[in-house]
């Protein structure tokens, strides 16, 4: 039996779950995970559904008869294919622990993900990249040659089928004209010293302030630099016997966990924007142990 996961947002009303719920039921679906969230704030309703087609029906029978209820609604209502893999496009630039993690947990089936390249204004970790049977693409980014750049990278996605860029430490201010073309589809990891410690070595100027949590922030990116959405953060306590070269050590550490819990958020359709926050659904029973690895 396929494995698929439905994900709706739509203004609250009545109705909503009543209406999918009996949708699955005559198709011969059987629900195993559903969760769902209603924003009183802003009026609106966020949910996610995995479900069994236990009659065999396809993804897009599934999708064109879900077509009435989603219209009554006026929600965004999309099924997924459990067994597809999201396309990822990885972009690193000279600190390589988020993207050796990232290769790592994706190597031993962690994070079913399909890499379709790793991009880098520099070559440090090419030769790591091709080791893994992953393009490489060396794409140098200056002032004056940035639009040519990005336009690289953008010829990229399309050719590959790009459906999430994740920037692992990519050091590179993204375009406003790139981050909307890719809205909700861009993931950066940075410390969480923002904005006390700003500029170059935060970690140096913690310890130098004599911080007592490292913390760290994934998100999704936007036109406003380091403040779009937060998908997940964590932290680590230390203490006046550690060194500054045990906060950077200890902050790579973090980066790289949060940076792969918000990754598997994402392509397991846990997340959903809201505003200027995000609705991140816990994770469906098989899924958690791989998540918290590491």
């Amino acid at each position: 039996m396929t494995t698929f996961t439905l994900t709706v947002t739509c203004k609250s009303t009545r109705g909503i779950v009543a209406a999918l719920s009996g949708y699955l039921a005559e198709q011969g679906c059987n629900i195993v995970d559903s969760s769902q969230f209603d924003d009183l704030d802003t009026a609106r309703f966020f949910m996610r559904v995995s479900f069994l087609s236990e009659q065999g029906k396809g993804l897009n029978e599934l999708a064109e008869g879900l077509k009435p209820i989603a219209m009554k609604f006026d929600m965004d209502a999309q099924i997924h294919d459990g067994t597809s893999r999201m396309k990822v496009l990885l972009m690193v630039s000279r600190f390589g622990h988020c993207l050796n993690d990232l290769l790592y947990r994706w190597k031993i089936g962690a994070l079913p993900i399909d890499i379709v390249g790793v991009v880098s204004n520099h070559f440090d970790y090419q030769k790591v990249v091709v080791n893994h049977d992953i393009p490489f693409h060396h794409i140098p980014v200056t002032k004056a040659n940035k639009p040519e750049a990005e336009a690289r990278i953008m010829d990229l996605v399309q050719s590959t089928g790009t459906e999430l860029i994740v920037l692992a430490r990519y050091m590179q201010i993204l375009s406003d004209r790139m981050c909307a073309e890719m809205s909700g589809k861009i993931i950066n990891i940075h410390h969480s010293f923002l904005p006390s410690f700003k500029g170059a070595n935060p970690y140096k100027q913690a310890y130098q302030r004599g911080v007592k949590l490292i913390g760290a922030t994934a998100h999704y990116v936007t036109e406003d630099l380091d403040e779009g959405p937060i998908i997940e953060q964590d932290t680590v306590r230390i203490t006046h016997a550690q060194s500054a070269d045990d906060y950077v050590s200890l902050g790579r550490d973090v980066e790289a966990q949060v940076l792969a819990r918000a990754i598997h958020a994402h392509i397991h359709r846990r997340t959903f924007i809201n505003g200027n926050r995000t609705i991140v659904f816990p994770p469906s029973p098989g899924s958690y142990a791989s998540e918290r690895m590491g």
